[in-house]
Order: C-alpha cells, then sequence, then structure tokens
C-alpha cells in the first residue's frame, strides 16, 4: 500500500471527516467509481485539501510516482479558418488573411527536416480549418513525413478538422479516417471538444462540428484502432453540472472503446477574443479541477496538464492534483494558446528542464512516446551526456 492510500485510510478511519465527504473517501479508497451527483458535490463543497488528497492517492495508485513527458514538436499548417469560435484568439477568417499564415507542404516538411538529427518522437499538427487544405493534401504530407522520418509518430487533427475535411470529400467518417491512417496517421489529439453541453456549445462555438460528431469520430477511430486523447475547454461561462456532464461523455465512451489515453483539461484564455470580458479562473480553481477530473474518470489511465498554458508553477503543483503528464518539449512550436495569453509566450523547455522541472516536486520523470510506452528513465540520469544539439539529448533506448 502506498503512502498517500495509508493517508487517505489513516483520516476515514480516524473520522477527521463524515457525511458525504466520508462517503466518497471510502469509495475511492475500494477503488469504486464516484457518481455525477458525488462530481458536483466535490466541486461544490470539497475543499482544496480534500480533493487534492483523493487525486493524489489515485494518481499514486495508477502511477506511482512516475511523471511522464515527450520530446515533440508542432507544426500549425494555417491559422486561417472558416469557423468563429468566440474563446479563440489564434483563428483569422479568410477575409482576414493578411493577418495569417498558411504553410504549404514544403514548408512543413523543411519543419520535419529541421529536425532529422534530434531524437524527437512526435509532430503534433493542428491548426486553423482552411477551405483550401483538403484531405487529399494532407495524406500527400503525410506520406512524404513517412518517408522522411518513419519513425515519427503523427498525432494530428481535430475531430473538428476532421469533420470539414471528410464533409469536402464527400466520405464518411470511417472512410476519411482509413484513407488518413493508411497515408501515415498514428493518433488523434482530443481538441475541438470545448464543452459538450449543446446550448452552450451554439453560443461559444455553433458553427462548428457538433458534440455528437466530435464524439463520433473519435468512436470511430477507436474502433480502427486509433488512440486519442480528449480534453474539455473550463473557465468560461460553464458551471460545474456542465464540466461534470461533459466528462460524464468521455467516460461513457472509454467505458465502450477504452480508446482514450489521457484527459487534458485546457483552461479559457481571455486575451483577443470576443470573449475577454470572462475573467479567468484562479490557479486554486485550476487545480481543483485536475483534481475532480481524475477523481471522476476513474477509466482514464493518464491526466495531463498542458504546461505552456498554465505555466511552470501550476504544472508542479499540479503534480499533487492527479496530473502524471505535463506534455513535451514543444520547441517553441504552438502559437495557439500563447495569443491568448498563456503564461508561457516562448514555450520550450529542454529535455533537461523538464526534467529538473519534475524532480524539483520530488516525482520520478519518465519520457514517453505518443503511446506511453516508455523510453527513457530519468531518474539519476548523467546529463554530463549532453551534446548540446539544442536541448536534446541521445539516448538509448529502453526495451
Amino acid at each position: 500500500m502506498n503512502r498517500e492510500a495509508k493517508s487517505l485510510q489513516t483520516i476515514i478511519e480516524s473520522k477527521e471527516i463524515s457525511g458525504r465527504n466520508l462517503e466518497i473517501a471510502t469509495k475511492v479508497l475500494n477503488n469504486q467509481r464516484i457518481s455525477t451527483e458525488d462530481a458536483i458535490y466535490l466541486y461544490e463543497h470539497g475543499d482544496l485539501a480534500f480533493v487534492g488528497l483523493l487525486s493524489n492517492h489515485i494518481r499514486e495508485a495508477k502511477h506511482g510516482d512516475f511523471t511522464y513527458f515527450n520530446r515533440n514538436f508542432h507544426i500549425e499548417p494555417t491559422n486561417i479558418c472558416v469557423f468563429t469560435c468566440k474563446f479563440c484568439s489564434y483563428s483569422r477568417l479568410l477575409k482576414h488573411a493578411d493577418e495569417g499564415w498558411v504553410l504549404d507542404k514544403e514548408q512543413m516538411l523543411d519543419i520535419i527536416r529541421s529536425y532529422k538529427d534530434k531524437p524527437v518522437t512526435e509532430v503534433h499538427i493542428v491548426g486553423g480549418v482552411h477551405p483550401k487544405l483538403t484531405l487529399e493534401f494532407f495524406c500527400d504530407l503525410f506520406k512524404s513525413i513517412k518517408e522522411l522520418r518513419p519513425d515519427l509518430h503523427i498525432k494530428a487533427f481535430t475531430a473538428v478538422e476532421y469533420e470539414y475535411m471528410f464533409r469536402k470529400a464527400k466520405v464518411t467518417v470511417e472512410e476519411g479516417l482509413k484513407i488518413m491512417m493508411d497515408a501515415g496517421l498514428d493518433s488523434i489529439p482530443g481538441g475541438g471538444a470545448e464543452i459538450f453541453d449543446e446550448i452552450l456549445r451554439d453560443e461559444i462555438c455553433g458553427d462548428k462540428a457538433t458534440t455528437a460528431q466530435w464524439l463520433e469520430i473519435h468512436e470511430t477511430a477507436h474502433k480502427l484502432g486509433l488512440k486519442s486523447n480528449c480534453t474539455m475547454l473550463y473557465g468560461h461561462i460553464e458551471n460545474y453540472a456542465h464540466r461534470v456532464d461533459h466528462m460524464n461523455r468521455l467516460r461513457e465512451l472509454q467505458d465502450r472503446t477504452g480508446g482514450f489515453n489521457t484527459f487534458i483539461p485546457l483552461k479559457f484564455r481571455n486575451q483577443d477574443n470576443e470573449m475577454s470580458d470572462v475573467p479567468e479562473t484562479s490557479v486554486i480553481e485550476d487545480l481543483k479541477n485536475y483534481a475532480i477530473s481524475r477523481i471522476f474518470l476513474d477509466n482514464i489511465d493518464h491526466i495531463k496538464a498542458y504546461w505552456p498554458m498554465i505555466g511552470r508553477s501550476t504544472a508542479q503543483l499540479s503534480l499533487s492534483f492527479g496530473v502524471d503528464d505535463i506534455d513535451g518539449t514543444i520547441d517553441d512550436t504552438t502559437k495557439i494558446y500563447s495569443m491568448a495569453g498563456a503564461e508561457e509566450q516562448v514555450p520550450q523547455l529542454t529535455t533537461r528542464q523538464l526534467v529538473e522541472l519534475i524532480e524539483n516536486v520530488d516525482r520520478h520523470p519518465i519520457e514517453r512516446d505518443t503511446l506511453y510506452g516508455v523510453i527513457t528513465d530519468y531518474k539519476n540520469y548523467d546529463f554530463s551526456k549532453e551534446d548540446n544539439n539544442n536541448g536534446f539529448v541521445e539516448l538509448p533506448i529502453l526495451n
């Protein structure tokens, strides 16, 4: 039994808690699923220390002190978008194309080539929904990436991007995903979920993929053998019941397919968008949200804190509130959140910096691949081997 389990059991046996708190804590100790009503209660009445205790117990039962990261970079083909999400600070409509960018195939392949001698394991491709960047165009890109780096995992496009691409190409979701998989697609990120409540979704992003479409695309991907991530945009106009409803739909889908790797709560940032009047959540609320996510989503193995969005200090704190993954090195290759006022305006960390960030809060750093296979255990790693290659380290691969 780990130290957190002993602590939780001691608290229960000593009757330091009672009533609904005791009922929920007992469920957690006995590895039983909490209800949607329990989760709403924790949001409304659970204090930060209590939900932290419960979430850290679950985190350590699943992963011990292991904290995962990967070495990745992003390609954002365009910020021109046909959709007008009120919370978005990143995209530009086609009529304002002079304020945006569109990368052609060779420009994107040049980014791939720039990592030729660096041991990155994943390229993450997402961006705006441009009407002229088609399914055929991106299949050709994927094939060329695999010719250059056959070992590079392609994690690409949100369900919102796929819905538009497949509709334009007049193919079904299953047909479209099979086409992309044949071209080199390896997994799908979790963006575009925002908030599933249909009324709220219609208000903040009503012209893009619906809740049903987002869920259908991920469910179909899982049935085809593709893993994906899932997200929730929180801290805007939703309430606690909306958050729990959103996570419950994810939990139900995961019960059916088991295809989600990780859940990533995404904090709403209010800079330079149509919802700038909505105040941002506090760090306390952020940590509480991570914790309750970990407690509620019992069938999703990992909870990720996206450090460029929340900043390094909050990412460190989150590791005691259910989080076991802090994403990757990024290498300053994404503008999606920095343009919205994220804490990290230059999102880049070397492998050594990520390891130190994790070790400084007494956690055990593990480099993973996209699907959570262990690449390198960094506990007590000797960084004198560093080859001064833009902060990356040549490492042996663990079998």
